[in-house]
Formats: structure tokens, C-alpha cells, sequence
């Protein structure tokens, strides 16, 4: 064989074979990992579901700063998969807007080429970047009612884009403080309320920051109006029906906020619902102030409390009545809460830690002595943020809440704070978003499931739809036979407290007699609960009396409520 010389070798490298055949890459991928790089006004986009809508209050501001100093904080940047342009990944929209506002006027590079921290595009991209803008919004300039509204529906969209099935509003709820942008279930029902029935008919009052006090009245002055008009139309041939009348009146007040009167629009409506159901104005108006007046009832937030409250003594509460209550309560009616009794030198003692409280001349308590009996207050800790609170904080302060203060009660109270899908602030206190059957019924189930998971029996409790909200379930008695006397202790707690009339096979209701001192207490044996467990069942407990408390309409004031 003739020996390849080096030209031979030459001719069979450039030879059609070692030639490129292809496609050439024309774009780089994006980065796997958070980035810095260098974007340019063209390459940047807003992003297309921002919430906000009217401009910053603060644009002003944040221009003038922009212009002097450039960008001290650059917005974060995404993109989505397949498309060509960046975009803004987070409470970044205003600033975008100016630089291009400011290279518009300027020329100048600075505003036109910017550093950016680009991060990839997530597995929940779209909901991650909504609840990021609204979260970033709050924190740097706050939102409007009905954008948050707005933010709040698209959201809902995504969720359940994401799970294929409509969202409750509750499960709504849960799902955006999970990811950064807690809302109350109360919230969003007048959000829903004011996207559904006020932005069609009043969009420039709603865009022009009407707030939620007057949306709330609004929605309460609807249905109202709507359970009159169907009482009184029943069986009736009218010429326009309520929700066409509702549009029509309403529209007429689509005004600036400041000249917007909600007395206007009620004395309007009632007079086209007299003329239209030929009714008596005075009437008709006086039915549906008392109708209005029951839906307040209904739906009424807690007042805020006053600096004695919330007092929950360490101590066993005395068998006889304490002083304030009252003749109903001696007689053996239904309690207020706890929560809610006056400051007694004794309860206020007792909360101090000190035989005298600070009103009746006793020693301040030391700051090193205040945070010792904070951190003995706190079972296991609730996970949040500061960021977090500074979000919370915010939108409590638009939608006019007060948010409970931790470590401004733990000194005159004695809360707790576990952990769990609902964490436990406060064992008696219930939230008016809770204090339904349903919702009840709900957290009542999920402690339960909690409290057995200690066990590693949760299997054996189901959710019901009945009764305080679960059961226990099992088989057979063979089934239980090899569960530990822990487990079985526990799952026959369960098994009583859920009032099941049908007996659990292989739990024994006889012998949780002997068991509950072990499992409660303690005392030299493997049986007791956890401390977080049992703040759990304490909580269950506190739900489930209310839930039948509401079923036997033992009583019409929801707990931790004025009356």
C-alpha cells in the first residue's frame, strides 16, 4: 500500500465530506441560571398582563431621579419560551416607560442601553410574573381597587389554566399567598363583585382610584336592590329586568371619584325601581335599607381592638362567671370570646407575668425579659418574610384592614404561632373569611389530618361534608391491630371528637379513657402529643364549637366579633 503523503492527507481533509452540512445557529439559548447582561430599549418589552393601568402616582419622582442618577435598581428581565423579545419580569413597567421617555428626549446611550439581571423563564412563568408585579407594585407605589381587582381575576384565569377546574375563591385565596400576594377571601368576593358588576357601568370613577369602603357599599347596595326587586317582580311581566336597570342607573354616575355620590346612585336606583315595580318609594326604600342592614351584618369585619385586647389567660378560666359578663351568659348562653373580655387586673396580670399590671404602678417589664416570653409564646414558627409582612401590611392598609401584631399581643396575651397549611396565631380568634360552615369544616379536616400525621395515620381521615367536616376511617379490626398505642390513642381521639355515629372497626372509645391523660398531659410514657399538636387540637376544638354553635343558631354573633 502506497504511503499517504501530506498533500494526500491536505486533498482528504478539504474533501465535500468534512464540510459543514447544517443548519448554522443564528441565536443563541437563553441562559439556564440567573445572568447579568446588557439589553437595549429595542430588545426590552413591558410586560403585557401588568396590573397597573393608570400611571404611578410617583412617575414624577421616579423620573427625575432617573435622570439624575440612572437606574439604582435595574428591573429584573424574562422571556418567554420562542419569543424574540425581553421582557420585564417583575415591577418594572414604570421605569421602563421613562427610560424610554428619557431617550426620547435625551439621546443619551445611558438611557438606552441598560444592565439587567436576566433570569429564566420559570416552569409557572405566567403566574410567577403576575403575582410578582402585583407584589412589586404594592411595595413601590400601591394599585387602585379595581386593578387589583383586575390583577386578581387574571390570576384566577392562570390557575386555573394551570389545573384544568374553576378555583373557589377561598382555594383562590390560599394559592396567591402561596406564592407571594396574600388576599383575603373576603377581598376577593368584592373584587369579583366590582369586575362583574361595577367596572361595565363605571369605569372611569373605578380607574380613577374609587376605594373599596365605597365599592364594598355598592355591592351590598346591589343585592339589596336585587332581592327586593325579585321578591316584588315574582310572577310579574316587567319591561327591563334588574340587572339591565342596575347598568342603566349606575352608568349615569360615571363621573371623577371626588364628584362620585353614592347617595345619588341610591336615591336614583330606588325611584327607577319604584316606577318600574309601581311601588311606593318610601316603601320600597325603607325594605331595602333593612335588607342592606342585614347584608352589613353578614358580611362585617371585625372592629379594631382596643389596646386591653386580646387577653387569652394562662390560667384556667373560673367556673363562675367573671365579673363582666352578662345575665345571659351567667344563666349558661354562649360566651363571648375570650379574646374579647375586659382587661382584669388579674387577666392583665397574668398576661404581664407580674401580681400588679403596668396601669396599677408595677415596674415596666425589661426589654430582655419582653423577648424571653415572646420566643415562649411561639410554638414553632410561621414561615414568612419581611418581605412578605411588608406586602401584607400594604394591602391591609388599602383595603383598610388591621393586620394582628405578633409581638405587640404576645405581651398582653398569650397566642401562639404553628405552622401547618393554616398557621395558628391565635387559638380563639375566627377571622370573618372563615366563619362559615364550609370554611370551617375545611380547617377543622386539615387539623385533624395535621394532628394523625403525628402518628402516620392520616390515611385513616377523610374530609365529610357533614358533622364537624371528617372521619376516621378503618377496615377491619385487623387493620388496627398493629398500630402503636400512640396511633391508636390518636386515631381514637379523632374518631370521638367527630361525633361519627358509625364505630371505627378495632378503636377502642373505652379504652380513651385511660389513654387521654397519657396523650393529653404526658408522664413518663411515649403516648403525648406534640406541643404543636396540641395547639392544633386546642384550634379544632375552637372551630368545631362554632361550627355548631351556627348549624343549632345557638347564637348571630360570629366569635371575636362586636355584638
Amino acid at each position: 500500500m502506497a504511503e499517504i503523503t501530506p498533500r494526500d492527507m491536505a486533498d482528504k481533509l478539504l474533501a465535500a465530506g468534512f464540510q459543514r452540512t447544517g443548519p448554522a445557529a443564528t441565536v443563541l439559548s437563553d441562559p439556564i441560571a440567573d445572568t447579568p447582561m446588557i439589553v437595549t430599549l429595542d430588545e426590552l418589552r413591558p410586560y403585557d398582563h401588568d396590573p397597573r393601568v393608570k400611571r404611578n402616582p410617583a412617575y414624577e419622582e421616579i423620573k427625575a431621579s432617573i435622570r439624575e442618577r440612572g437606574l439604582d435598581a435595574p428591573p429584573a428581565i424574562t422571556r418567554r419560551p420562542g419569543e424574540e423579545h425581553f421582557i420585564i419580569r417583575n415591577g418594572g413597567n414604570t421605569r421602563l416607560a421613562i427610560l424610554r421617555e428619557l431617550w426620547a428626549e435625551t439621546r443619551q446611550e445611558r438611557f438606552f442601553r441598560i444592565s439587567c439581571l436576566f433570569r429564566p423563564w420559570p416552569e409557572r412563568g405566567e403566574i410567577v410574573a403576575l403575582t410578582g408585579h402585583l407584589a412589586e407594585n404594592e411595595l413601590r407605589g400601591g394599585l387602585t381597587f379595581i386593578e387589583r381587582a383586575l390583577g386578581v381575576e387574571k390570576a384566577r384565569e392562570f390557575y386555573e389554566q394551570e389545573i384544568g377546574s374553576t378555583l373557589t375563591q377561598s382555594e383562590l385565596a390560599r394559592r396567591l399567598t402561596a406564592d407571594g400576594y396574600p388576599v383575603q377571601q373576603s377581598h376577593i368576593s368584592r373584587m369579583q363583585d366590582a369586575v362583574h358588576y361595577l367596572l361595565p357601568a363605571i369605569p372611569t370613577v373605578l380607574y380613577g382610584g374609587l376605594g373599596r369602603h365605597q365599592v364594598e357599599r355598592l355591592a351590598v347596595l346591589r343585592k339589596a336592590c336585587e332581592r327586593t326587586w325579585d321578591r316584588r317582580a315574582l310572577g310579574r311581566h316587567l319591561a327591563v329586568d334588574f340587572a339591565a336597570l342596575f347598568q342603566d342607573v349606575l352608568s349615569q354616575f360615571d363621573t371623577q371619584p371626588d364628584d362620585f355620590s353614592f347617595q345619588r346612585v341610591q336615591d336614583e336606583l330606588v325611584g327607577q325601581m319604584a316606577e318600574q315595580l309601581d311601588a311606593d318609594y318610601d316603601a320600597l326604600s325603607l325594605e331595602i335599607d333593612d335588607s342592606e342592614n342585614r347584608q352589613r351584618a353578614l358580611t362585617r369585619e371585625p372592629a379594631s381592638a382596643s389596646p386591653a385586647a386580646p387577653i387569652v389567660p394562662a390560667t384556667p378560666r373560673p367556673a363562675s362567671p367573671p365579673p363582666a359578663a352578662t345575665p345571659a351568659q351567667q344563666a349558661g348562653a354562649p360566651a363571648g370570646p375570650v379574646a374579647e373580655l375586659p382587661a382584669t387586673p388579674t387577666a392583665t396580670a397574668l398576661a404581664l407575668g407580674n401580681e400588679q399590671s403596668e396601669g396599677e404602678g408595677a415596674a415596666p417589664v425589661p426589654a430582655d425579659r419582653d423577648a424571653e416570653r415572646l420566643q415562649g409564646h411561639i410554638v414553632s414558627p410561621a414561615l414568612t418574610t419581611e418581605r412578605l409582612q411588608s406586602i401584607q401590611r400594604l394591602v391591609a392598609d388599602q383595603m383598610g384592614d388591621k393586620l394582628p401584631d405578633f409581638e405587640t399581643d404576645a405581651l398582653r396575651a398569650i397566642p401562639v404561632q404553628v405552622g401547618g397549611l393554616y398557621p395558628i396565631s391565635d387559638v380563639w380568634y375566627i377571622e370573618p373569611g372563615l366563619d362559615g360552615p364550609d370554611r370551617l369544616r375545611v380547617h377543622i379536616a386539615q387539623f385533624a389530618r395535621e394532628i394523625a400525621e403525628e402518628a402516620a395515620v392520616a390515611e385513616h381521615v377523610e374530609s365529610s361534608e357533614s358533622g364537624i367536616g371528617f372521619i376516621c376511617v378503618t377496615t377491619a379490626v385487623g387493620q388496627t391491630k398493629d398500630f402503636p398505642a400512640f396511633a391508636c390513642a390518636v386515631l381514637t381521639l379523632l374518631h370521638a371528637l367527630s361525633a361519627a355515629r358509625v364505630p371505627a372497626p378495632g378503636l377502642d372509645r373505652e379504652r380513651l379513657a385511660n389513654d387521654l391523660a397519657p396523650l393529653l398531659r404526658g408522664g413518663g410514657t411515649s403516648m403525648r402529643l406534640s406541643d404543636a399538636g396540641l395547639v392544633k387540637l386546642f384550634r379544632l376544638l375552637r372551630l368545631a364549637r362554632r361550627l355548631l354553635d351556627l348549624e343549632t343558631g345557638v347564637t348571630s354573633v360570629a366569635p371575636g366579633h362586636e355584638p
